[in-house]
């Protein structure tokens, strides 16, 4: 593979860095390095600067509101985000949803939904998890009962519960796996919904992560009244839908460019002095993680411009998401333990809130003030997007035809 860049290249990756370093929002400056708690308005005051810049939606294909770009110039992006610390756009719209829609929805869904995708003026979450229903997602049991309203209009009517749904707290839309036929198969009888979340009968309810933060709930739906025309393709067949779905979402989690800038921090965190005078980057046993994790990053690297190639030629992501999945979710684990050993026992004693106070300064260097929360909340990625053991199952029967 050739992964030299051309004159127009390194005249676009220019072009790139210039944009970043006029552009970003200020007040977003280490917010990623300093491991702060972002709001929704910090998620779309850099969303609206790319939508006005009209790079909001790399991947999607340029008649719905892409760029355009190169596979080489989307990894060319990546890179450059990371190495500028921008905080990651929240992917339900942009990588999840939005797909969905322009593939397999109406010209008249596409019309009412895309632009408020594109925009940020429409923020979404995901129901597919259910208690008992999470890697097992094919025995998800919310209901959707089709009916006839007074009006003559075709409705479903909804009940259920969905869990571990990220940001629903500040979500106007959902996308919204149903059960629509209760005695067919599993994966035969799921609908696909687009539900707004202002509707009557839709209560969330926040769970307080390890590290103290308010980043996902459950949402309960109780006779929750959802239009027929809200459905994404055909009735009965929305695992269609979720499985190109979660493909695009698993090759999004990889976050090769992230984790590289990742291995960075560790780098510059084993250089710093510690209580001795010594360097941790020269104990030979952390210097050995840091060159495994980098091999092994590296070769994931490979993959996804594999990927990111075969996208550019037509070709949607396969079985290889689930390969960038499980080793990007892998690494990035690696990466928050490595920091945490490194932080030692100043990683102990973190509490949220704690050495806030006016005359009160967190203890040890600054670097392992986030390490802990960082380390918990890293804990989940490994499950998210189908649990990295349903993802080697998928690659057993899929690659290897077992």
């Amino acid at each position: 593979m050739d992964l030299s860049f051309s004159a127009e290249d390194i005249a676009f990756r220019d072009e790139v860095r210039a944009f970043i370093k006029d552009s970003y929002p200020p007040h977003l400056n280490g917010k990623i390095e300093e491991g702060e708690e972002l709001s929704k308005e910090d998620f779309l005051s850099w969303h609206k600067v790319l939508a006005q810049k009209g790079w909001i939606a790399p991947a999607w294909p340029v008649q719905y509101g892409g760029t355009g770009w190169t596979s080489v110039q989307r990894y060319i992006w990546s890179e450059e985000t990371a190495r500028a610390d921008a905080i990651r756009l929240m992917p339900f719209g942009l990588s999840m949803v939005g797909p969905v829609i322009y593939t397999f929805g109406t010209q008249e869904q596409k019309d009412r939904f895309l632009p408020g995708i594109l925009s940020g003026d429409v923020w979404w979450c995901q129901g597919y998890s259910e208690p008992g229903a999470g890697s097992d997602l094919a025995n998800l049991r919310t209901k959707a009962e089709r009916f006839t309203g007074d009006d003559g209009k075709e409705y479903y009517r909804v009940n259920g519960q969905k869990t571990w749904t990220t940001m629903a707290q500040h979500a106007d839309w959902g996308f919204f796996l149903v059960r629509t036929n209760p005695t067919a198969k599993a994966q035969e009888g799921i609908s696909f919904l687009l539900i707004d979340m202002k509707s009557p009968g839709i209560t969330v309810r926040p769970i307080i992560t390890l590290g103290g933060e308010h980043e996902v709930n459950e949402v309960w739906l109780e006779d929750v009244i959802v239009p027929v025309d809200q459905r994404i393709y055909e009735e009965n067949k929305g695992w269609t839908c979720a499985k190109f779905l979660l493909a695009h979402e698993r090759t999004g989690i990889a976050g090769v460019a992230a984790s590289k800038r990742g291995v960075e921090r560790i780098k510059t965190i084993a250089r710093s002095e510690l209580d001795e005078g010594e360097q941790l980057i020269q104990n030979p046993f952390f210097k050995r993680k840091i060159a495994e994790l980098e091999v092994d990053l590296s070769a994931l690297e490979f993959t996804e411009l594999r990927t990111l190639a075969g996208e550019s030629s037509g070709k949607g992501p396969g079985p290889e998401s689930s390969l960038l999945k499980i080793k990007g979710t892998e690494i990035q684990q690696r990466i928050t333990e490595l920091a945490l050993e490194a932080a030692g026992h100043y990683g102990a004693p973190y509490f949220r809130g704690f050495g806030e106070g006016d005359n009160e300064h967190p203890i040890g260097p600054d670097y392992t003030h986030r390490t802990a929360p960082t380390y918990f909340n890293m804990r989940k990625t490994s499950i998210y997007g189908g649990s990295n053991e349903i993802q080697r199952n998928i690659i057993a029967k899929m690659v290897l035809g077992l």
